[in-house]
């Protein structure tokens, strides 16, 4: 599964554009490298997400088959390693 896709299927972006504009700014990485929107996502991945007041880090736990998932069976695709929200200027 692309990334773009699996990050907009999980709930980690809302959505796949913004998924996809993330990749390109290098925004996200995969195993520390940065990813194109195209990269296939495999289990046992770690993403890194860089928003733009936060820092989120999961691993990947499964990738779904279907193209539409619900909610709740969205906690399943992903555990999350670490969470950091940035500081403001000051």
């Amino acid at each position: 599964m692309r990334l773009d896709v699996f990050l907009s299927l999980s709930r980690l972006v809302k959505r796949r554009t913004q998924a996809k504009k993330a990749c390109d700014f290098g925004a996200v990485l995969v195993d520390g490298v940065p990813a194109k929107p195209s990269h296939t996502v495999e289990i046992g991945q770690k993403i890194r997400i860089e928003f733009q007041n936060r820092v989120l880090e999961v691993e990947v736990l499964s990738v779904p088959a279907e193209k539409s998932l619900r909610k709740e069976e969205t906690v399943n695709l992903y555990k999350i390693i670490r969470e950091e929200r940035k500081r403001g200027l000051e």
